[in-house]
């Protein structure tokens, strides 16, 4: 492998470090007030990797045959009208869940990031949610898509190809791991600013905002697509 090849994968890999699942998340979890639950962060970052290793892995070495038909799936019509409709779907109920916010429902939030960490919850809870963070963002994921497309296109051998997906997941992590490791090394001194933080966070519409701003993307892309609105 070229040098670079190397640099455009590291620069893909940032890109990718900045994603809801690689550092919106860790840094939520890191924003709960208290000891800093440094394992728990690891299994998530760790299981977000893994899942990206595994699935670029595959990918890769199956690009030739799988990748013709997903493209060909996503572009038809069926498919297409399916995400207009979860976009829409989507979009409306980022609505219900702010009416349900402002009717007491504020904390949610914060009980599920206790839980999350809570030593009697168990590690499933955790890995869970790094998984369906991972899952949602694959369409998302275009620097990655692009980067499973740099390597295919390059022929590496296998064991080269493994080495070099195992550097980009490390490599997407590491912004989230520099936050641990600040966090870690603070300790207490930061804990007023990550509470007051904490609090606005999980008091706020928040997530209702995400959610319907993923939802208007999902609905627009797929009105362009199929000739609704104007490219």
């Amino acid at each position: 492998m070229d040098a670079a090849l190397a640099a455009a994968l590291a620069v893909l890999a940032l890109i990718d470090s900045t994603s809801f699942g690689t550092l919106l998340i860790p840094i939520w979890l890191l924003l709960h007030p208290g000891p800093v639950r440094s394992g728990r962060i690891l299994l998530f970052l760790g299981t977000v990797a893994t899942f990206y290793f595994a699935l670029g892995l595959a990918v890769t070495l199956g690009a030739g045959a799988v990748l013709p038909q997903i493209t060909a799936l996503l572009n038809t019509r069926p498919v297409q009208w399916t995400q207009l409709v979860l976009g829409v779907a989507l979009f409306f109920y980022s609505f219900v869940m702010g009416r349900n916010r402002k009717a007491g429902d504020r904390g949610g939030m914060r009980r599920w990031r206790e839980r999350a960490l809570n030593d009697e919850g168990g590690m499933l809870p955790l890995a869970g949610l790094a998984l369906t963070a991972a899952a949602v963002e694959v369409g998302t994921m275009l620097p990655y898509i692009a980067a499973i497309g740099l390597i295919t296109t390059a022929h590496l051998p296998v064991a080269t190809t493994a080495v070099t997906l195992a550097g980009y997941c490390l490599l997407m992590i590491v912004p989230a791991l520099v936050l641990l490791a600040v966090r870690v090394t603070a300790g207490k001194r930061l804990e007023p600013v990550l509470t007051r933080i904490s609090e606005w966070m999980t008091n706020s519409e928040t997530m209702a905002w995400i959610v319907g701003i993923v939802g208007f993307l999902l609905a627009r892309d797929a009105a362009v697509k199929l000739a609704l609105l104007g490219s």
